[in-house]
This record gives C-alpha cells, sequence and structure tokens, in this order.
C-alpha cells in the first residue's frame, strides 16, 4: 500500500480557505498562521502537481480541479472525523449515556416496554429520549446527535431497518359539518375547513410531511395531545396514526372521514443507527430489543396490550 502525499491538515486547510472565504478568514478558524495555511495549500497543489486556486484581483477563485477535489476532501475529512469518534466509542465501552430520537408516530406503550427491557440489561446507562417530528428527526441523525433513531424518512447516506407501517386516517368530532356531507370526500372537500397539524420540530420546517397539508386554514400545535383534544373539541379536522387514536375512536369521541378510494396514507417507520458499525454496545442491545419487539407486535398496532396503561 503506497502512503498518501497529502496530510489531512492540507486537505483540511483547503476546505477552510474556501468555506471561509479567504486565507485569513481559515487561518483564524484553524487558529494558525496565515503564512502556514497558504503554505499547507501550496504543498498540496506541488505534491499533486494541479493548480486549485487561481488569483482573480484580491481573492483566490477555485479552478475546476479545485472544485472537484474540494467535494472529495470534504468527503475524507468527514469519514476521518467518524472514525475517530467510532474509535472513541469502541474504546469507552458500554455507553454511560443513549441519546435517542423517537418520531412522535411511533408507538409510546411499545417504546416503553422497549426502555424498560433495555434497562433490566443495562440498569447503568443513562438514556436521553427526544421525541421528534419529521425534520427534528431528520436533524438529529444528520448531526448524529443521538445513538438511534426511530424515523418515517431515512436520510441519504444512512441505513435504516423497516420496523412498523403506519396507516393515517383522517378524523373529527362527530358533529363536524364534514360528517353532515353524508357522502365519500375528496381533499377538495377537507381544503374548505379548517386543519390541525402537528409542529415540525426541525429547523428547516419547508419539507414534505407526508401527510396532506391542503387545507386553506390550519392550526399548528407542539404536540400530538393538543392535537387530539383540539380536534375532540370539534376546532378541526387532523389527519393522526390510526393507532393514536384508538381509545378516542373506540370511544365515539372521534369519527373517521369517509374519504373515497385512493385517498389513503401511509408510511414505515425506520430504525437508524448513525454510527452503524460503530455503534456502542448499549445501542446495539436497545436495536435488537426494539427490531424483536416490533416484529412481535401487529403489522398496525392499534392498542397496547391489556396490561400496558397508555401513556
Amino acid at each position: 500500500m503506497s502512503m498518501a502525499r497529502i496530510s489531512l491538515e492540507q486537505w483540511r486547510a483547503l476546505v477552510a480557505v474556501v468555506e471561509a472565504g479567504g486565507y485569513a478568514q481559515a487561518a483564524e478558524r484553524l487558529h494558525k498562521s496565515q503564512s502556514s495555511v497558504s503554505y499547507a495549500v501550496q504543498k498540496l497543489e506541488r505534491s499533486l502537481n494541479v493548480q486549485v486556486f487561481r488569483a482573480e484581483g484580491r481573492k483566490a477563485q477555485l479552478t475546476e480541479v479545485g472544485a472537484a477535489l474540494l467535494q472529495r476532501a470534504k468527503a475524507l475529512l468527514d469519514d476521518a472525523e467518524q472514525l475517530e469518534h467510532g474509535a472513541q466509542q469502541l474504546a469507552a465501552g458500554i455507553e454511560p449515556v443513549l441519546e435517542l430520537a423517537v418520531e412522535i408516530l411511533f408507538p409510546t406503550w411499545l417504546l416503553l416496554q422497549c426502555l424498560e427491557a433495555f434497562a433490566e440489561a443495562y440498569p447503568k446507562t443513562h438514556v436521553e429520549l427526544h421525541e421528534t417530528v419529521l425534520g427534528g428527526t431528520d436533524e438529529a441523525i444528520l448531526a448524529r446527535r443521538v445513538d438511534l433513531a426511530i424515523s418515517p424518512r431515512v436520510p441519504v447516506g444512512f441505513a435504516g431497518q423497516p420496523l412498523l407501517p403506519v396507516r393515517f386516517i383522517p378524523v373529527a368530532h362527530p358533529d363536524h359539518p364534514l360528517h353532515r356531507l353524508n357522502r365519500a370526500l375528496t381533499f377538495r372537500d377537507l381544503r374548505q375547513h379548517r386543519q390541525l397539524v402537528i409542529r415540525d420540530s426541525g429547523s428547516d420546517r419547508d419539507r414534505d410531511s407526508g401527510a396532506w397539508l391542503g387545507a386553506d386554514q390550519r392550526w399548528t400545535v407542539s404536540n400530538k395531545a393538543t392535537s387530539i383534544q383540539a380536534v375532540r373539541t370539534g376546532l378541526g379536522f387532523a389527519w393522526f396514526a390510526e393507532h393514536i387514536i384508538q381509545p378516542e375512536l373506540q370511544s365515539g369521541d372521534l369519527r373517521p372521514l369517509p374519504m373515497r378510494p385512493g385517498h389513503e396514507r401511509e408510511a414505515t417507520l425506520y430504525l437508524i443507527l448513525p454510527d452503524g458499525d460503530f455503534a456502542g454496545p448499549g445501542a446495539t442491545a436497545l436495536a435488537e430489543i426494539i427490531r424483536q419487539r416490533s416484529t412481535t407486535c401487529s403489522a398496525a398496532p392499534e392498542s397496547p396490550p391489556p396490561d400496558s396503561a397508555r401513556r
């Protein structure tokens, strides 16, 4: 195996010059002198016999070769960072703390059963549970802020294992005007009435949620309990994962809106270990518990077992 001619520090200097906007700014970011940053880039160019920057006025602009190398350099530095992080995880042994990001669509009773089983095997591991919605789950995975995630989407570059299918249904109070139409409904019918939605917990909320958001008037709330209560009191209609509102459906407090065929909404929840092969023993064990418990759960879990209290 031949030795690499370019060090990570040289690649880091190249990336910093581009992202910071110049050699002086890159030096400040890297806590180095401007001359050392300039030398690192020049040495990279000499070693590879390429020109990565060209002078345009008082600014250094990337050449086509430089632009191509920049993307590879970013990937290389990211891989190196993840390798170091993985090594630290392996050296640490059993994690003292596990960070979880779990989409609120995942059945709460099932999650708590999984955590109870995990606590019996790893009583000294502290669990930090983040109940997330859409973009909040994505961001936690992409930034690798969590050891394990359950999400309806798998970000590019990560692997996810299917856990459970989720069926969404639109519901409203039995006296809601939509029920009084006494016919199969279309999205056009829904558009004319107030819709209750749960706020995306991510910072970038301009995303496709997978749920229908076509109503002209929408009220946004922060959690599912408030959303359910708002619909129960007749403030509007909402799309919910069917298993979440089984008690309200069974009591008659909420009634499904009779949609025309082809207007159904479905999603799949995935189990994701952001650190992949470098996941610690605790995260790996909890992932296996969740996989096993989800497999034994029905394809569309409607309610917890009789001995499980609704939380």
